[in-house]
């Protein structure tokens, strides 16, 4: 049996100012040999994918990862040119079964289905009997398209997405199967009508994944997904769907699809957004005999396409007066070179923020100490190694920032540790994240405040203006199927 693995991945904010080209991409990870390097979100499937294929005996074939962090449409000319460079390893090759890990929610210049383009074009080549399976973040837009021409769509079941290897596992297993001859997978996927954050780790969430994953290998059925839908972008498909794999009955991965999306329809009162604005969520500080509390930036996220350099979390801080407060992680690899030229101990007056757009506020202008620099961060995201690029700690008389040359979201307090600050003295920190920060900070920290800041990735779904899908959906409307 011969195996080619590859990786197309990205998540496309269509509101984002930030062009997703080359250099996004080398920033992130291109490569021809990703499984020898260390595994990133993206890039840890294939490495399951190889030591499976390797334990059976197959031959493996590794063509090409290339990941990028989320932010605008990708160039066309940069998506083509991958796209085509792993389609013509498939036509070299011929493999019997293809397994990809991409994003789901990929749009370039000209193409608002990424992975669909991907897989038709895939399935063009490898012809109707071959095996395609496909790996996705559950923030997707799941098209027909991707339906129609991979053979298997298996999504990661948790936010955060500490699950990728295991769901690579699952894949792979179900992959070969099919290859076999001992399984016939079929999909059929439901439309919620729901647009919503779905936080994994809490309830009512917390139970509906794990009725997911027990009602898999039962009954025919191999696989149980949700795409949550990935809200920032304007596309047709952007929304909640479930998606179900069952062994040669279409009939009844349908019944079963319609089960979960009743069951999600169920739970949605538990799925709505309360979130404080800054105000409220600083008052909570204010308020606290303990700490630190954690407090998120949800509108200023990176991994949702943001800049990463919103100010107005920063802007109300310094109002206030409030101390022992850390904050980031800010993306300005200008400033960046400007600490290491200065070195630590240095103090300098610094603009910090609101350069990208409008939605990153007024740029704040600061006396900092260089308090540490330190190369090649990184932080933990479940089982994989999220890089961070250099790193610095900026105190401003007791607000603690972080800048980093590398654009990301903050997964980890190891962020603020790593550089060397005691976060038991912190009365709050503050990471630029939606969500994947919850389960690292969580375990540090007595209260989680998701907070519904401004900025690119807006918590509010009501207010996202789409122009290719209309506006029936919950909670924008309270019964989207009457």
């Amino acid at each position: 049996m011969k195996l080619l693995i590859a990786c197309l991945a990205t998540e496309t904010n269509t509101f984002s100012p930030m062009p997703t080209g080359l250099l996004a991409f080398e920033a992130g990870m291109v490569s021809r040999e990703a499984t020898r390097q260390p595994a990133m979100l993206f890039s840890a499937p294939l490495h399951e994918w190889c030591r499976m294929a390797e334990e059976k005996g197959w031959e493996v074939i590794e063509s090409l990862t290339a990941a990028a962090q989320p932010a605008g449409p990708t160039v066309r000319a940069v998506y083509e040119g991958f796209r085509d460079e792993i389609l013509a390893d498939i036509e070299r090759y011929q493999p019997d079964v293809l397994l990809m890990s991409m994003h789901g929610a990929m749009v370039a210049d000209g193409y608002d289905d990424c992975e669909g383009d991907m897989m038709a074009r895939a399935r063009a080549i490898m012809g109707p009997d071959k095996v395609i399976g496909l790996e996705l973040d559950p923030h997707n837009h799941l098209t027909q398209t991707m339906l129609d021409n991979a053979t298997l769509i298996i999504n990661f079941k948790e936010y955060p997405h500490v699950d990728a290897p295991e769901r690579a596992r699952e894949l792979f297993v179900m992959a070969a199967d099919a290859a076999e001859g001992k399984t016939k997978p079929v999909m059929r996927a439901q439309d919620c009508r729901m647009l919503t954050i779905i936080e994994t780790m809490k309830e009512p969430a917390k139970t509906y994944v794990q009725a997911m994953k027990d009602a898999e290998g039962k009954d025919g059925i191999l696989s149980v997904s949700l795409t949550h839908g990935f809200p920032w972008a304007d596309v047709a498909d952007v929304g909640a769907k479930t998606l179900v794999i069952a062994d040669g009955d279409a009939d009844k991965a349908a019944r079963v699809a319609k089960e979960f999306a009743d069951k999600l329809w169920n739970i949605r009162d538990g799925l709505r957004m309360n979130y404080p604005d800054i105000s409220a969520a600083l008052d909570i500080v204010s308020a606290a005999n303990h700490g630190p509390i954690a407090l998120a930036d949800m509108g200023d996220n990176a991994g949702g396409g943001a800049p990463a350099d919103s100010t107005f979390f920063l802007q109300e801080i310094l109002r206030r007066g409030m101390k022992d407060i850390a904050h980031g992680i800010f993306w300005d690899p200008v400033l960046v070179t400007m600490c290491q030229d200065a070195g630590v101990g240095a103090r300098l007056r610094v603009r910090l923020g609101g350069k990208i757009c409008k939605e990153s506020g007024d740029a704040v202008d600061l006396d900092v100490t260089v308090r540490a620099i330190r190369e090649n961060m990184t932080q933990k995201l479940g089982e994989t190694d999220m890089p961070m690029g250099t790193g610095v700690w900026l105190d401003a008389d007791g607000v603690h920032l972080i800048v980093s040359s590398l654009r990301t979201q903050n997964f980890s307090p190891s962020v603020y540790t790593d550089l060397g600050i005691d976060i038991t003295q912190m009365r709050a920190l503050i990471p630029k994240s939606t969500n994947h920060f919850y389960q690292n900070f969580e375990r540090i920290s007595p209260q989680v405040v998701h907070v519904r800041t401004p900025g690119t990735v807006t918590p509010d779904m009501t207010i996202i203006p789409f122009t290719k899908r209309d506006g029936n959906f919950w909670p924008k409307v309270e019964n989207p199927f009457n």
